[in-house]
């Protein structure tokens, strides 16, 4: 792998974990209120999803979508925008955190509900197969939604069809609060790809080299004709399922040897080891991140909230105009 894309990697994982950063700090210091779902800890799998997919490829994610966002190419100002109620968000600032979009990115859907992204992944992926297109559906979801009947019948479906799609795990090992452990009996998750007759792989989901090469080989395979893949990126969430939780579950020294494991300074250390990048590179793009995020939060904060006639707007029926 070239050092420019391993270098593109980090500039995303950077990017990812500053905005991440950035909203907790704001919110514990009462700058500003949103509500939202941190994705602290999963960067490199978003990074690697963020170089290996093109552009035209869509991407079906979550509420804890925020570093999916970042890496498929919607504007912080987009889901900053959107995450705190403002005219510059992607819906205008009225889905909120939980609804961003961005069709131009091929951010399809954002979903608030547990398990029902992969149903609508299938019907893009089949819409790219009936049009003639090589373009490639990811869905990305938590190891939770994999209990969900929506997941298993999107599952059978995009294999039973070899539809061009990739199913993306990114397993932190709690489904909100609950361990995974308690919440099925394979120790892989992958394993449940085999029910279904398509390829189950799993990576180390701290290491995006090992996910980026999954990645590409199931791109490739959904290109050619080849069918679905499920890809199970093991990895750990640093922060609570809802920002404010004090995940009295999770066990202090679980968590601190994730933290040990944080997958940004594993991977700066890697480009500095390896000589793809100098310390003096490397701090120069930590820079560039957190100044277009203090850059977007500005634009953000500095816009309108949606005025009473949004409400009418972005609809597909007329407004019904009843009596006061």
């Amino acid at each position: 792998m070239s050092g420019d894309v391993r270098t593109r990697i980090y500039a995303l994982m950077v990017l990812m974990k500053a905005a991440d950063d950035r909203l907790s700090k704001g919110i514990s210091t009462g700058e500003f209120m949103c509500v939202y779902w941190p994705s602290r800890g999963q960067e490199a799998v978003a990074a690697a999803m963020g170089v290996s997919l093109r552009p035209d490829d869509q991407l079906v994610t979550t509420y804890r979508g925020l570093h999916d966002l970042i890496g498929k190419g919607v504007p912080l100002e987009e889901i900053y925008g959107e995450m705190m109620g403002r005219t510059v968000g992607a819906g205008r600032g009225k889905g909120g955190t939980m609804h961003i979009a961005n069709p131009g990115k091929g951010v399809m859907l954002c979903t608030g509900i547990v398990g029902a992204g992969p149903p609508v992944a299938v019907g893009l992926a089949m819409a790219a197969r009936r049009k003639g297109l090589d373009r490639v559906t990811v869905v990305s979801f938590g190891d939770g939604a994999t209990n969900t009947g929506s997941f298993h019948e999107a599952a059978n479906m995009a294999a039973l069809w070899d539809l061009p799609m990739v199913f993306v795990c990114q397993n932190n090992l709690y489904a909100e609060m609950t361990p995974t452990a308690d919440t099925m009996k394979l120790e892989r998750v992958a394993d449940r790809a085999a029910g279904y007759g398509m390829p189950g792989v799993r990576v180390d989901g701290n290491d995006p080299l090992a996910v980026k090469s999954a990645l590409d080989d199931a791109l490739r395979r959904a290109r050619t004709g080849d069918g679905p893949t499920f890809i199970e990126c093991v990895t750990f969430r640093f922060r609570g399922h809802y920002f404010g939780d004090r995940m009295p579950y999770i066990p202090k020294d679980q968590l601190a040897a994730a933290m040990e494991a944080d997958p940004v300074p594993r991977f700066r250390r890697h480009l500095v080891d390896a000589g793809v990048c100098s310390e003096d590179e490397l701090n120069r793009i930590d820079n560039e991140a957190l100044a277009t995020v203090e850059s977007a939060l500005e634009t953000v904060m500095s816009a309108d909230s949606p005025s009473v006639e949004e409400l009418e707007r972005d609809v597909y029926a007329s407004p019904i105009k009843f009596p006061v």
